[in-house]
Order: C-alpha cells, then sequence, then structure tokens
C-alpha cells in the first residue's frame, strides 16, 4: 500500500516535469513519460523507489552506485534529466560550490586516500585517459582538438609558464603517471623529479622511466611532500591536480614548504580546482558525503582568492592566475565517453560498483564544470630574491608562440 501511494505521488509531480524519462519498476510496474525517452531508469528495490520521492543529487548517485535504480541512457542526458529531477539540489550548488569533509590529513590518512582513488588499476585508468595517462584538465587550443593532443598542449603550457630551460631542477608534486615529468625532461632539458604517495603510479613512473632512457634526468619518489629534504633547492616546481586533497587548514604548511623548496627567484605553478563562489562551503552535505565516501576520501577546495592569499602569506609572490574552467568540461567529457565506450572492459576489470562510481562522478563533474559550480586555475608565482628581483619576460608571448 505505500509503495503504491509513493507511486502515484512520484507520477503525479513527474507529469507536470514533462521530462524525457521512463521508469521501470522491480515488480512489473512502469511509469512511462514519454514516447521516446532519453534516459530510463529502472527502480530495482524500495529502497530506490524511496529515493526518488525528494530526490536529490548525492541520493541519486548512491542509489546508482549501490545498485539500487539502474541508468540507461547516455550520461549527459543523464545528469541533465537529474538535475531537472532534483531543484532543489541544484539550488544548493549554484550558492556554495563544490566541497568535501574529511579534515584529518595526517600523513597516514592522506596516504590511505590516494591509494583509494589511484591504486585501483593502472590498467583501468589507460582505458579511459589519453596516452601519457594525465589525470588533470587538459588544455584545447580548438574544440575539435583530440584529448591526446589537447593533453600534451597542456603539458607544454605549464612547462612554457614555468619558462624550464636546460638542467634546471624542477618538481612535480604529485606526479601521477609520470606526464609531466617525462615530457618536461624529454622537451626541456630539465633534470625533473616526482613525488606521488600511489605505489602503482610509483612502480609504473619508474618504468617509463627506464623504458624511455631517462634514468640520469628524470627521477620519481614515492615520498608525502611533507617529508620532502629542502637541502637542495629547486629551480622551478609545479602541483597538478594535488592542492585539492592538501585540506584547506594546511595551505599555509603546503605553501609554506614550496617556498622553502624553492631558489631565490625560483617560480611555482599551481594547477587545481576551486569552489566557484567566495565563502562557499560546500555543495550540500548530500553530495560531498557521496564523493567522500565513494570517490576522493578527504578532498577539499578552496575559492581561488583562497589560494592566491595563502599563496601571498607564505611569500609567494603571484604573477599570473589563468581560469580554464571549460577545458576541465571537455576534459571530463572526454573520459566518460572513453569510459562508456569501453564499459565491458572497465566491469571486467574494476567490478560494477567501481565503473558506477566513476562513471558517474565525472559525468557530474563534468556537469558542474559547465554550469560554473566548480572552476580551476592554474596560478604561477615566484619567490622574489632578496633585491626583489625575479627573471621573467615582460610579456607572456613565450607562453602562446607556436
Amino acid at each position: 500500500m505505500l509503495q503504491s501511494q509513493i507511486l502515484k505521488q512520484i507520477e503525479r509531480r513527474l507529469r507536470r516535469e514533462s521530462l524525457p524519462i521512463n521508469f521501470e519498476f522491480w515488480n512489473g510496474k512502469a511509469l512511462r513519460l514519454s514516447d521516446s525517452p532519453s534516459v530510463t531508469v529502472s527502480v530495482r528495490s524500495a529502497k530506490g523507489l524511496s529515493s526518488l520521492v525528494r530526490p536529490t543529487l548525492g541520493k541519486f548517485a548512491r542509489n546508482y552506485v549501490e545498485q539500487h535504480i539502474d541508468l540507461t541512457g547516455g550520461a549527459r542526458e543523464i545528469i541533465r534529466l537529474g538535475e531537472s529531477l532534483c531543484e532543489a539540489s541544484s539550488r544548493i550548488a549554484k550558492k556554495n560550490g563544490f566541497s568535501l569533509n574529511w579534515l584529518r590529513h595526517t600523513r597516514s590518512a592522506d596516504r590511505h586516500a590516494i591509494s583509494y582513488h589511484y591504486d585501483v588499476s593502472n590498467e583501468f585508468y589507460a582505458l579511459w585517459l589519453d596516452r601519457r595517462r594525465v589525470y588533470s584538465c587538459a588544455y584545447f587550443r580548438r574544440p575539435d582538438d583530440s584529448l591526446d593532443l589537447a593533453q600534451e598542449q597542456k603539458l607544454e603550457h605549464i612547462c612554457r609558464k614555468l619558462a624550464l630551460t636546460e638542467n634546471e631542477r624542477f618538481l612535480d608534486i604529485g606526479c601521477g603517471w609520470g606526464g609531466l615529468i617525462l615530457w618536461a625532461a624529454e622537451r626541456h632539458g630539465v633534470r625533473a623529479e616526482g613525488i606521488t604517495l600511489s605505489r602503482n603510479q610509483y612502480e609504473y613512473v619508474q618504468g617509463r622511466i627506464r623504458a624511455r632512457g631517462l634514468e640520469g634526468r628524470c627521477r620519481v619518489r614515492l615520498l608525502d611532500y611533507r617529508d620532502l629534504p629542502e637541502t637542495e633547492p629547486f629551480d622551478k616546481i609545479a602541483s597538478v591536480g594535488m592542492f585539492e586533497h592538501v585540506g584547506r587548514k594546511n595551505l599555509p604548511a603546503y605553501f609554506g614548504k614550496i617556498n622553502r623548496l624553492l631558489r631565490p627567484g625560483g617560480l611555482v605553478l599551481n594547477h587545481g580546482i576551486t569552489l566557484a563562489a567566495v565563502g562557499s562551503v560546500e555543495l550540500g552535505s548530500d553530495i560531498g558525503d557521496f564523493i567522500d565516501r565513494y570517490v576522493f576520501p578527504g578532498g577539499e577546495l578552496a575559492h581561488v582568492s583562497a589560494v592566491t592569499e595563502e599563496m601571498s602569506r607564505q611569500k609567494l609572490e603571484c604573477w599570473d592566475v589563468e581560469c580554464l574552467r571549460p577545458h576541465y568540461a571537455k576534459t571530463l567529457w572526454h573520459w566518460v565517453d572513453r569510459l562508456e565506450a569501453r564499459q565491458d572492459e572497465a566491469r571486467s576489470m574494476v567490478g560494477e560498483d567501481r565503473f558506477r562510481i566513476w562513471r558517474i562522478y565525472m559525468a557530474g563533474s563534468a556537469y558542474a564544470f559547465e554550469r560554473g559550480w566548480l572552476s580551476v586555475f592554474q596560478v604561477l608565482a615566484a619567490k622574489p630574491q632578496e633585491n626583489g628581483a625575479v627573471s621573467y619576460p615582460l610579456t607572456r608571448e613565450h607562453v602562446y608562440e607556436r
């Protein structure tokens, strides 16, 4: 009786919305709202049904991952219609931005969080990343650039912003699968070092360094940034997609460490996801809880103004700030399309739950960047010498010349 009442309540509400979506229920009942639906929601349990009474984006995602509901249709349409079903969550998102809530950030907690997300399977990530396995926002010079080209353009964009020159000591904090340090060593002749907390990434990068004959010019270390020795300073430092894992309360220590690792006159580029609104805290505890539980344990975001303020407090002078928000939306949709194209292989590698987590998380993130709920910035900063000098070109022509 209760389930029948819930079905009637859902039907009355959804018929007012006129959405191209149909529902099928585990008991054989169906709700046909469209003759040509973009999405079909298959409700597999009573719990899945109850989640539709007052749907939220986080509840929708959790029930999909836990297989109380199935979703048939393309990821773009699923996310778009999901927002239409969850208007309250949409209003929260536009107001507050995107944040997560695990605040411990001890060395062991951070190591566990990184391992949870990245030590899934190198082969799984290879299914949908570009050929260099760059797991961060690409850089599209043209709308139809391939993902492989756009990621190489991003690597070069970073190297040019840092004005890398031969034999400089270059550090990549959170080096992933080594794309940036390998590119910088081969294309710019630097002595590159990368650090990561992921054993899978560490072992993979070691193999790539050996395979490319770069042992004398490139190395990777399994190391927390807080434990990196400060005895020999670096000329240039990059941190790409890393500071989201640091924690807001640790930003002073993080940028302070970077300051101590840089030689006077050196440069640092911080590339990371940021909140969209000043003073924003979270995208509703509902969404934050989903991502903290299933995707990025311990991740936290800040507004770009907080990033530049804290860098300045740690005596890192900001020289250039660039927003890459539309680039990350395009990158994520590339990842989603590539994952969906090889979903059978993905399921066999990591299982149904993991496949669903990554699919719904990346599609939702792409939509969030498109809507402006999230952003991503590259902030270039310098550590001036005692007399204030920083050796850097007077214009940005060196970044954009072909």
